[in-house]
């Protein structure tokens, strides 16, 4: 998925990975690599 502008959860780093389950464009450091989903989608999948 090709990306641009800033991370739709900290709305200061650029974005670099879109999220399949929910469609965030997010920064390297609200991407979860292992679960292939941003930090929002993997937290709620905790709770």
């Amino acid at each position: 998925m090709s990306v641009a502008g800033l991370c739709q959860v900290c709305e200061a780093a650029q974005a670099s990975h879109g999220c399949s389950r929910c469609g965030n464009a997010v920064c390297d450091d609200h991407w979860n690599d292992a679960a292939g989903a941003c930090a929002t989608c993997v937290q709620g999948r905790q709770q």
